[in-house]
């Protein structure tokens, strides 16, 4: 494993039959970065990421997390080791409030399931800390708002929160921001970045120029392989990658 790197990839192929969706893919991602995964539609980017955070399990390779293999691991055991993937256990209960979503995100520190038929005594000890989580997030406001009532992006931006309580070491986050308004994506790419500075961030994104203003390092899948790899400004002048993007529909 790299010395830099923090989740490392290698001969990553997953099959479907007799469809190759992730083709080979080696992938190395440094610690304290934020590095995103990009490419034309059906390029193989979400089954790489349900890969990397377990969803699926590989036909063939490998996958480490701080030098520790966790190609045979579940979901749960790998956010246990501080790998998050946000939204897969923060899935925002609607007729919650924003705070209330977060602190029973926050009884996971306790080591224990979901305990909904806990007292409010109990619960209110997670006031503070899910009130300071609101406040990362921009949401302090809405700390008693329903999250059913909630914008789209705020919603999100709960989901973050809920994902932060963990208190992850790397954040992997699937589209942060599909189906946003431009107000909201502005919020949450503040956000990103304020988080960011002590996480390392791998995310699946659309949005070409979040990807420009976030990344430290971007790579490029098309047809379930690597096709690029680099800084913004060299894959966008990549030939190979132009011409992905344009054959695939893109401009």
């Amino acid at each position: 494993m790299s010395s830099g790197a923090i989740l490392e990839a290698a001969g990553l192929t997953k099959e479907f039959g007799g469809f190759v969706a992730v083709n080979n893919v080696n992938l190395t991602v440094e610690r304290g970065s934020v590095h995103a995964l990009i490419g034309p539609n059906g390029a193989g980017k979400t089954t790489l990421f349900n890969l990397l955070t377990k969803f699926l399990q590989p036909t063939r390779g490998a996958i480490r997390y701080q030098g520790r293999d966790i190609t045979k691991m579940q979901p749960a055991d790998i956010a246990r080791l501080g790998l998050v993937r946000s939204f897969q256990i923060s899935a925002v209960f609607p007729h919650m409030t924003a705070l209330e979503n977060v602190r029973i995100a926050l009884q996971r520190r306790r080591g224990d399931s979901f305990d909904f038929w806990r007292s409010e005594k109990v619960l209110s000890k997670f006031d503070g800390e899910g009130a300071a989580l609101l406040a990362d997030v921009g949401l302090t406001a809405f700390s008693d708002i329903r999250a059913s009532d909630l914008s789209y992006g705020r919603k999100r931006a709960l989901e973050i929160a809920t994902t932060l309580a963990l208190n992850p070491e790397m954040l992997l986050l699937d589209e942060p921001m599909a189906g946003m308004a431009q107000e909201d994506i502005e919020r949450i790419s503040a956000l990103i970045r304020r988080i960011s500075k002590n996480r390392t961030i791998l995310m699946v994104e659309h949005n070409l120029s979040v990807v420009a203003s976030l990344s430290n390092r971007i790579t490029v899948l098309a047809r379930g392989k690597v096709l690029a790899e680099g800084d913004y400004a060299a894959v966008s002048k990549d030939p190979r990658v132009i011409e992905a993007y344009i054959g695939a529909g893109h401009a």
